[in-house]
């Protein structure tokens, strides 16, 4: 099929033909529903089949994404806050982009799970260059968010999201052919609460042989025992004078049960005593260890051989809370009882402040603030990520992204999120904007992206991105910066403080 304008490109799918069009050399389909809206008697349920519909139906707009809270981070580019979520609850969709729609192509496939704290965010993106330039089919979606999708809720499965998530993957093992994608060549990747859905869905029995490579990029290590998510749950539901079940929540409009910013935080504060570093966390919603979507977590499921055959790229940024840092207002103002707080709340073992005071004598007060916090929410996660793959059996590669944004003065740093815009290539909003000086960034910015980006496509393509493999005595890791190295892994100081933790699920204190 030729990439002419008029000539309009559409595909079967299981549920019915759809129509999309041409855009830069791309067929794009927007807005294809891959799981029947949860709705009704579905609205807490596991995904439904999609109704099947009659004719060719015009797939040409992103679908609404489901309901969320952007909190603080709005004005740092998270989420898609100019996409209202729909009043009839059709928030599970995807999005593909092909250059070759047609079942004889059989071209490389990339799904695409997008972050934002497991409460905001879509599958919108602003631009398919990775398919275009890699030659390949690109898929993105939405999902259950925030109650809807994380809440322990009575009466309903666990872990909805993520099994939204697994519903999106069976539609491309069903339907990408018709596309021009190879359902056997199927490469996942994301990035924050995106990469940490990765690793996780490699530890989901419901997601086995779904994909056959991954990219977690900064995967966030907290996960909730099924006692601690019950119990926010709760406290959440009774804000609203209701139990936390799936009949008394159906009753309340989903969007009336996003928390907004202060609500989430005067909750944490009354629980400190009970939930201990989530009532200093940036989210109450992350996956439940419940022994049965999730059986383990991924640490555990992946050292145990789970996903050997899956092949794995994990890494994190150099500088991964100095974003929220800056989100919260409070770069510069950290003082001695700011980081003795975090210290205490975030550090390993029985006295973590005073192991990270002895492991960094020279750090001030603001590094300690976000070294401890990086290392607990991102980089000590994404590297136990690795080690488990590579002691299972699973071949791991492990880069770092060390080369330091220039917007804003450079006082981001190679913070959290810097790699969207670079492995997109997408300056022209959001984090691009912020941080990379889009929608014309320097060269230098345009270089490191297109080494990210070609790495990943090589990945996807061949299984190689183009540095040697992980194991747990070298720990070699790619190091993305102006000049990329390949190094043992730097952050050993970090290594060493957390390599007797457990990062077993997070308990309900009392």
């Amino acid at each position: 099929m030729t990439a002419d304008p008029s000539n309009r490109p559409e595909a079967p799918t299981a549920a019915g033909a759809v129509r999309g069009r041409w855009e830069d050399r791309l067929a794009v389909f927007r807005g294809i529903p891959f799981a029947a809206p949860p709705v009704g008697q579905a609205r807490f349920a596991a995904p439904q089949p999609v109704p099947r519909w009659d004719g060719v139906r015009d797939m040409l707009a992103f679908g609404s994404p489901a309901p969320q809270d952007f909190a603080h981070f709005r004005d740092l580019g998270f989420g898609t806050g100019a996409l209202p979520a729909s009043t009839d609850g059709d928030w599970l969709t995807l999005n593909v982009w092909t250059p070759a729609p047609s079942r004889s192509a059989r071209l490389p496939v990339m799904v695409w799970f997008h972050g934002g704290a497991y409460k905001m965010g879509s599958g919108t993106l602003g631009d398919a260059r990775i398919a275009r330039e890699g030659g390949l089919v690109l898929v993105s979606c939405n999902y259950r968010l925030g109650v809807e999708g994380f809440a322990a809720v009575e009466g309903a499965p666990p872990n909805r999201g993520l099994l939204d998530q697994v519903a999106a993957l069976e539609w491309v093992r069903e339907n990408i052919a018709a596309f021009g994608g190879d359902p056997d060549r199927v490469t996942v990747f994301g990035v924050s609460a995106g990469g940490s859905s990765v690793g996780t869905l490699m530890a989901m029995p419901a997601a086995a042989g779904l994909f056959q490579r991954a990219v977690a990029q900064s995967f966030g290590g907290p996960f909730h025992s099924p006692e601690l998510a019950a119990d926010i749950a709760a406290a959440i539901a009774g804000q609203r004078g209701l139990r936390p079940t799936a009949a008394d929540l159906s009753t309340v409009e989903p969007s009336d049960l996003a928390l907004a910013g202060e609500e989430a935080a005067e909750l944490q504060r009354q629980h400190i005593d009970r939930w201990g570093p989530v009532s200093e966390h940036l989210t109450l919603f992350v996956p439940i260890v419940d022994g049965e979507v999730l059986p383990a977590t991924p640490y555990q499921a992946l050292a145990g051989g789970a996903a050997r055959d899956v092949d794995l790229i994990a890494g994190h940024n150099r500088d991964e809370y100095r974003l929220f840092l800056a989100a919260s207002g409070k770069l510069g103002t950290i003082d001695d009882q700011d980081a003795s707080r975090v210290l205490r709340a975030f550090g390993p073992g029985p006295d973590g402040e005073k192991a990270y005071l002895a492991a960094f004598p020279d750090a001030t007060a603001e590094q300690l603030w976000e070294w401890v916090q990086s290392d607990w929410l991102f980089r000590m996660p994404t590297l136990r990520l690795a080690q488990a793959h590579a002691t299972g059996g699973g071949r791991t590669h492990f880069y770092e992204l060390t080369w330091s944004a220039p917007g804003a003065g450079g006082r981001f740093g190679a913070c959290h999120g810097l790699d969207q815009p670079m492995v997109f290539g997408d300056f022209d909003n959001g984090l691009g904007r912020l941080l990379c000086g889009g929608p014309t960034p320097p060269a230098e910015v345009l270089e490191v992206s297109a080494r990210m980006r070609g790495a990943w496509i090589s990945f996807a393509t061949t299984g190689d991105p183009g540095w040697p493999a992980f194991d747990t005595d070298h720990r070699l890791t790619q190091l993305f910066d102006a000049l990329p190295i390949v190094a043992p892994y730097p952050e050993e100081s970090s290594r060493l403080l957390w390599q007797d933790e457990d990062l077993a699920p997070l308990p309900l204190l009392r």
